[in-house]
């Protein structure tokens, strides 16, 4: 079931759908979104895969990166089976843009692929390379969203200095909001501009949603001085389990259950729609590298 809050988003946004961002003027960059998680489990990339579709389906040019250090699984729950990857690109044996794969509603989808030990543990020298390939992509797209590994490896630390906002994901649990937290205060030590929504995923009510929520603000103001932004919750739901074995996103297999009603509620987080740096973002990200 959706709170207040959310069913109000959703009624504004059904009455007043925002214009599809297509046309930028000249020398402004792409839009750039960071969506990450402190430990593994959250739910993450359902998250991330779902807002790619439903941003595509509102008729923007979206690209969903898959950086999740070889352990990729974006592909899967779109349903894809990408010829190339991220490591093909790394290896130079493929351009950025040949490795592209066509997803649902016309996303883009750069897969991070599987077991490759290049991504696992790249150095400085392997992530610049990328970082110089990924640029030449941001002029084609209206949204780019970048899909991270849980934790903070090396890559996620410089996409978080480089993005002007961040989609923190963690769920009810303790480990998972210590582990959230830590990736926040990372966040705003890199980056303190940086604007940070935090959903709850996964929660098996509206209660235990709101008490991780407090939890997570009191000690981010405690020992910080700032908090994120409250995005909202998804709850538990079979929904999601059943549309990851049909390998379709949940807002699409099952667009009437809670869990996709809650994710579509994410999906329109106003600083979404203005997610955009001074530069291009893996300028930024290549400078952050130094």
């Amino acid at each position: 079931m959706l709170n207040r809050f959310q069913l109000t988003r959703l009624r504004t946004f059904r009455r007043n759908p925002p214009a599809p961002d297509r046309v930028r003027p000249q020398g402004v960059s792409t839009r750039a979104i960071c969506v990450a998680s402190g430990k593994g489990g959250t739910g993450k990339s359902i998250l991330a895969s779902n807002l790619a579709v439903q941003r595509a389906r509102r008729g923007e040019r979206v690209l969903l990166v898959d950086f999740d250090a070889g352990l990729a699984n974006a592909h899967l729950l779109l349903g894809m089976a990408p010829e190339y990857d991220l490591g093909h690109v790394v290896e130079g044996r493929v351009t950025a843009r040949a490795a592209l794969a066509d997803g649902p509603h016309g996303l883009k989808l750069l897969s991070g692929g599987v077991g490759r030990q290049t991504l696992v543990d790249p150095t400085r020298r392997e992530l610049d390379r990328l970082f110089r390939a990924l640029r030449s992509l941001e002029d084609d797209f209206d949204l780019m969203i970048i899909d991270h590994g849980a934790g903070l490896g090396y890559s996620t630390v410089a996409h978080l200095a480089a993005t002007s906002t961040l989609l923190l994901v963690t769920n009810h649990e303790v480990t998972a909001l210590s582990d959230g937290y830590a990736l926040f205060k990372r966040a705003v030590t890199v980056n303190p501009a940086i604007r940070i929504g935090l959903v709850v995923n996964r929660a098996p009510d509206a209660r235990l949603a709101q008490a991780a929520w407090e939890r997570f603000r009191g000690a981010s103001q405690r020992f910080l001085g700032r908090e994120p932004e409250f995005v909202g919750w998804v709850p538990a739901d079979p929904a999601v389990s059943q549309s990851v074995q049909q390998r379709e996103p949940v807002t699409l297999s099952f667009p009437n259950s809670p869990s996709a009603k809650a994710i579509q509620g994410v999906t329109e987080w106003g600083p979404i729609d203005h997610a955009r740096t001074t530069s291009a973002f893996y300028e930024r990200a290549r400078r952050a590298l130094r």
